[in-house]
Formats: C-alpha cells, sequence, structure tokens
C-alpha cells in the first residue's frame, strides 16, 4: 500500500521550502531553494537606475521556478513518487502583493512595465506607503470606522491597501492596467489551479489580517475607498475579484501544466493559502486557546488563539477563524528581529554568530549597561509606526561587540514582554509559549533570554520548519476526510504535529530566577527610552 503524504510550501522573504510530510508527522523529505533575484531593493533587474531606500520588491517568476526546484529535490530526498502526494499546502509572506492581467500575469512581465517599479510585486518589507498609510489611518479615525477595531486601532505601512494607493498616487497608469490586485499567496494558488479570475482563491487568513476584510462585513464601504482616492472608489467590484477561501478549503486541483512543471500528479488538491507566520501556529502542534506561538525568522510573528474577541490596541489583527477555526485569532510582532540580528553582525564585522553568541553569553544580565531598542526596521506591536528608528545607549569605551549584540536580543526579549502584557492588560490569556521557526534552533541563547526576561517556560517543537508543518497540514485538509481520515482540523494538527513522540522530543527552555529577577529590574529602562524615542520622532 502507498504512502500517503502532504506537500507544504513555505515561501519566505529568501526561499521557498518544500517538505513532504506523511499523514502520521513522518518527515520524508525537503529542499530549500533561494530565490535568483532574493529581494530586489537596488536596482530592477536589467535596470540602472537605483530603487529608493524603502523599496523592497521581488520576482514572480522566482516563486514559480524556486518552488519547481525544491518540489523536485524533495521528492528525490523522499523517494516519493508523485501519487502519493495527496495534497498541496501553501504558506507565503504577507502583505506581499502584486497587480496582474485578468488572466494572472503579473504587470512587471510585460514590456511596457518592466521598468516601473510600481509595477513589480512589493515585498512585505516594503515601506514605500508611510504616507498613504498615515492617510487612511487619519481617514478611518476621522470616519470613526468600525473594522479599526479588529487592528488595535492602526493599520500598518505594509499592508494591502496602503500599497495599493501608493501606486494609484505615484504611476497611476500601473494602477490604471492592472485589473487584479492579490497577495502573493493567493497568486501563487491561482497560478497552480489555473482558472479565471473571478474563481481566484483569495485567503481568509491574508485578507483578514491584511486588508481590512472581515466575514461580517467584508471590505470597507465604498464610500471608506472614494474618500481615500476617487478612482478607488469601486475597487472592490472592480479589481479584487475572486472567492474567499479560509487555509485547508480546497481551492482546487493542480492543472495539468503545473503537474508537469513541479513533477506532480495532475488534479493533486490545492488549499487556499495561509500567512507564513499564521502557519507556524497548527506546525508547532497548538491548537488549543491561550498559547501563544512564536514563529521567529527574519521578523517575529506571535499567534495566539482565544475564544473570545477583544480589542486591544496595537496589534496587527484580530480575526474570527484567521487562524484555527472556531477561534478568534490574535496577531502581533516585531519587524526586525533576525534580519535585525544580521544587520548587526555585518556592521560588527563579524564572519558568523558562533563566535559573537559565544562572548555574549559570558556578559551578565543588562549587558553590562548597554540597553538597546530594536525598531530597526520600524516598530509593528503595540505602536504600529514604521517610521520609528531603533537605538543602542549606555555605551562607553569598555563595550565589546558582544555586549552590543547581547543588548539586541534583550531588547527583542523586551519587546515580547511588552507584547504579552498588552494582550493580558486588555482581557487576552497567554497561559502558554512555544517558540517556532528557524532561529530557536539556531540561537538557543535567544530563546533562554526569552523566557528569563518573560519568567515563563519556553516549549521549542523539535521540526525547525513549523511554517512548512503547517502548510503540509492544510495540505492533507484540503484532500478531505475521505482521503485523510481526519474528522476536523485539531485531529489533523495532534496526528500531524503533535503526536506522543513529538511532545517527548520538544525540549523545554526554564526561566532562571537570579535572571528574572534582573531582568524586571531592567525592563522599565526598555520603555523609559521607547517613551524617549517616540517622543523624539515626534519631534
Amino acid at each position: 500500500m502507498k504512502d500517503l503524504i502532504s506537500l507544504g510550501l513555505d515561501f519566505g522573504t529568501e526561499s521557498v521550502r518544500a517538505l513532504l510530510v506523511d499523514l502520521k508527522g513522518h518527515e520524508r523529505g525537503s529542499s530549500v531553494v533561494g530565490y535568483r533575484h532574493g529581494q530586489i531593493t537596488q536596482k530592477l533587474p536589467g535596470s540602472k537606475k537605483n530603487l529608493l531606500p524603502d523599496f523592497a520588491l521581488q520576482h514572480p517568476r522566482d516563486w514559480i521556478d524556486s518552488a519547481a526546484r525544491a518540489i523536485r529535490q524533495a521528492l528525490l530526498s523522499a523517494k516519493c513518487v508523485p501519487s502519493e502526494i495527496i495534497g498541496i499546502g501553501v504558506d507565503f509572506t504577507s502583505c506581499t502583493m502584486l497587480p496582474t492581467k485578468s488572466d494572472g500575469t503579473p504587470l512587471c512581465l510585460l514590456k511596457q512595465f518592466a521598468a516601473e517599479p510600481m509595477a513589480w510585486p512589493k515585498l512585505w518589507k516594503h515601506h514605500g506607503a508611510r504616507t498613504q498609510a498615515d492617510a487612511i489611518n487619519a481617514l478611518a479615525h476621522e470616519r470613526k470606522e468600525p473594522w479599526l477595531a479588529h487592528y488595535g486601532g492602526t493599520i500598518g505601512l505594509e499592508w494591502f491597501f496602503p500599497k495599493v494607493l501608493e501606486t494609484l498616487e505615484v504611476a497611476p497608469k500601473v494602477y490604471a492596467a492592472a485589473d487584479v490586485w492579490l497577495e502573493a499567496g493567493d497568486w501563487f494558488v491561482w497560478q497552480l489551479v489555473g482558472g479565471s479570475a473571478k474563481e481566484l482563491a483569495r485567503s481568509t487568513c491574508q485578507a483578514g489580517y491584511k486588508a481590512m476584510w472581515n466575514r461580517q462585513h467584508g471590505y470597507p464601504a465604498s464610500e471608506f475607498f472614494r474618500a481615500m482616492h476617487p478612482k478607488m472608489a469601486t475597487i472592490v467590484q472592480d479589481k479584487l475579484p475572486g472567492r474567499f477561501l479560509a487555509p485547508g478549503e480546497l481551492a482546487g486541483g493542480l492543472s495539468a501544466s503545473m503537474a508537469t512543471k513541479f513533477g506532480l500528479r495532475p488534479g493533486t488538491p490545492v488549499s487556499a493559502a495561509i500567512i507564513d507566520a499564521h502557519a507556524g501556529v497548527p506546525g508547532a502542534g497548538a491548537s488549543e486557546p491561550g498559547t501563544l506561538v512564536m514563529v521567529m525568522g527574519t521578523s517575529s510573528c506571535h499567534m495566539l488563539n482565544s475564544d473570545r474577541f477583544q480589542a486591544v490596541p496595537g496589534v496587527a489583527g484580530i480575526v474570527e477563524e484567521g487562524i484555527l477555526p472556531g477561534m478568534v485569532g490574535y496577531e502581533t510582532g516585531q519587524a526586525a528581529v533576525g534580519d535585525a540580528f544580521d544587520w548587526l553582525r555585518r556592521t560588527l564585522g563579524q564572519s558568523d554568530f558562533s563566535a559573537l553568541t559565544r562572548m555574549a553569553a559570558k556578559i551578565p544580565a543588562g549587558s553590562e549597561g548597554v540597553i538597546c531598542m530594536d525598531w530597526f526596521n520600524g516598530c509593528r506591536t503595540p505602536l504600529m509606526d514604521g517610521t520609528l528608528s531603533g537605538a543602542f545607549a549606555g555605551l562607553t569605551l569598555r563595550h565589546t561587540p558582544a555586549h552590543l549584540y547581547r543588548a539586541l536580543l534583550e531588547a527583542s526579549a523586551f519587546g515580547v514582554r511588552w507584547i504579552v502584557e498588552l494582550l493580558r492588560e486588555h482581557g487576552v490569556s497567554v497561559n502558554r509559549f512555544v517558540a517556532t521557526g528557524g532561529l530557536p534552533h539556531h540561537n538557543p541563547l535567544l530563546v533562554q533570554i526569552y523566557a528569563d526576561v518573560l519568567g515563563e517556560s519556553i516549549s521549542v517543537p523539535p521540526s525547525k520548519q513549523g511554517p512548512a508543518l503547517g502548510a503540509a497540514i492544510l495540505g492533507a485538509l484540503a484532500a478531505g476526510k475521505a482521503v485523510t481520515g481526519f474528522s476536523d482540523v485539531e485531529e489533523a494538527i495532534r496526528t500531524m504535529a503533535a503526536p506522543p513522540r513529538i511532545r517527548r522530543a520538544t525540549s523545554t527552555i526554564k526561566p532562571r530566577p537570579g535572571q528574572v529577577k534582573s531582568y524586571s529590574n531592567i525592563y522599565p529602562r526598555y520603555r523609559q527610552l521607547a517613551n524617549m524615542l517616540q517622543q523624539l520622532s515626534q519631534g
């Protein structure tokens, strides 16, 4: 009897990961392939003109080509045949979005728009829409828009409609030429299953957290969009076609052309997409309310399911069934984590993290007076302000690169403590902590500092590919009960991500009482530095 295996595709900032998992949670094969063009932050392909400093774009062909290579390599490593693949799940960075024609062709691939930056996919970390986000927030507050309560009172500059408005104001010809605006995750699923624009599957996760959409009321009213810009009055009807599906719901079967490209079976069920960090929740085996899943990578997203809706200022999103069915999903986050660590390493002239980490581990809590603010790519939660910047304070001539590095690690942990305090202060229970993604496995010092700063134990599941595992679980759900035998989402998560052998292999990082006390005394300094920097930014 052949095995039943699900394929999870995890699209990150620099690469895509293909993971093959059987229905008992055994990881059978995987592969990671980088994008040929990586992050496009300096010049467009084939252009000599510099992009503006806040720009971060990507090449849509990279997503298809890299996925094809990763899937074929994973199949080889698993010694798996296409007929064993019963479903495909997709997670993607968000809000990474793009304009296309009605047949799904990205505008940047058309000759007349190849040299226009606004025609290219905007990566999640694209920060060119600052003024547009400010204008949208001001308008929403002026009109007392009810959907603001779902986003802590503020939408972010990385979100969907600020980027659309930026395009309309900066490159109106691109806006006019776009038949469809959509998230990259939804675009990729569309490419997998084919069909018309009216049939494309829009993820309720991506729309709910990044595009001001909710199940009760849909998008904001046309009057709001008209007030944003007259040409956007009918954007929902004109440029946002498709149907809404929750992650795990069947978007369609793999098309024959894509099956050939990927080496898979035509008709293989494909799930609607999910945001990469959100996929880390099922991937970490967390199906119960009150568990904060910290998906730690280039940036960090902290996901939590609750049995109730509570308005919390500064959260990135509160979406009913945004993560798992039957629960309210809360998203908070930090805009710079792994990339801030790497930026500091490069700035300090260090070749790798190993020596830096060994030296930092010998430095006591508080980095001997050095305090850091980790807003090196703006602040998500709790301030939702991408214009804020980071800082180091307390430096003297006796301090070393290791002091700066440890101070940055501590700042990241202080940021999480602030987030947890915010949730609890507004009636959202946080009872358990899980760390997943690449960083918890590569940087145990960081997880220990988090535990000490929070005064809480942190579980680290053995899988180093939490989001990809979560995507694979969604692929299995798309295949249906008749194929998998799973009666609901919770059973799929328990069976594939949290069977007894995985629970036994999960490590628990416990707080050290002496360090907890030290950090409780240092944490107020972090908050004082935050207040000072916020006041400086306001002039």
